[in-house]
């Protein structure tokens, strides 16, 4: 739908960047998503729980303004986790024990990098820089180098289909369709994958190295811990083509994708809600918590 409304439609995103950009319309979504669920049951006016995952390092006034557009929403009670540590339940693994865990969550609009210990974060780092900015990235370069515009939905596309990391045994290739920039009429280029990574590079060195920062900070008795375990990578970025061998490789650590990258956090979150008396330690404090 975006990129495709008439003029009496605006998409909006109500999230950039993890973070909320439009708190009434924020508000709604969450409105429609809790009334959505109680659709099918009894309730008149449903007053769930709701817990929201948000990004590591969020300012006290982006927290505030998730918590209460929730409220105004209609929950009943609203409680904050980091998503790292909701991600890292999601992809089961043992955050309670004494033990480092290594999570890198490569989301839409931010990327997570934590490392946690007895239920709490020890090191981390949280970049603006995921998904939307590598379908940026594309973007970019089809401007600048085949002097092609294209859309985001396009963008995203074409990394999803050629997209990588590092570079692949056999050649992929996709039909880039957007507008040219000197006649202004439709135009296709054939674009390998080579293209598309060198239009990436930069975004994935950034993640990759947030990741080596935050080893570099963690204490040496837990970096022990991730040299066994490895370290786990989630969120739809840890689909891209050769992520998680470029990572082993500049880490110099094994690294896994979890099991349905895709839902780690949203599972993450459901189990805390499932299991409130036992995971309150994870979440974060909050104004309207009862």
């Amino acid at each position: 739908m975006v990129g495709r409304t008439p003029a009496h439609i605006v998409a909006i995103k109500p999230l950039v960047d993890g973070v909320v950009s439009d708190f009434e319309v924020t508000e709604q979504m969450l409105k429609y998503f809790i009334n959505k669920v109680h659709h099918e049951g009894f309730t008149l006016f449903p007053r769930p729980r709701v817990i929201i995952g948000i990004p590591y390092g969020v300012t006290e006034v982006e927290r505030r303004a998730v918590e209460e557009a929730a409220i105004n929403a209609g929950a009943r009670e609203v409680y904050l986790i980091e998503e790292p540590v909701a991600a890292a339940i999601g992809a089961r693994l043992p955050i309670q024990e004494a033990a480092g865990s290594m999570i890198v969550d490569i989301g839409g609009g931010t990327t997570e990098v934590a490392v946690i210990s007895l239920g709490g974060i020890v090191a981390s780092r949280s970049l603006r820089i995921a998904g939307d900015e590598m379908n940026e990235d594309i973007k970019d370069y089809a401007r600048e180098n085949l002097n092609l515009m294209l859309g985001d939905r396009t963008a995203e596309e074409i990394k999803i289909e050629i997209g990588s990391a590092i570079p692949l045994k056999d050649k992929l290739q996709a039909p880039l369709r957007g507008r040219d920039l000197v006649t202004g009429l439709p135009k296709e280029i054939i674009i390998d994958d080579e293209q598309v990574r060198k239009a990436m590079s930069k975004s994935v060195m950034q993640i990759v190295s947030a990741i080596k920062t935050t080893i570099e900070e963690t204490p040496p008795e837990l970096v022990a811990d991730i040299m066994t375990k490895g370290i786990v990578l989630c969120g739809g970025g840890a689909l891209l083509r050769g992520f998680d061998r470029l990572i082993a490789s500049a880490a110099e650590n094994k690294v896994y994708i979890a099991d349905d990258p895709l839902t780690c956090v949203v599972r993450g979150t459901g189990v805390v809600l499932e299991d409130l008396d036992n995971l309150k330690g994870v979440l974060l404090p909050t104004e309207f918590e009862k």
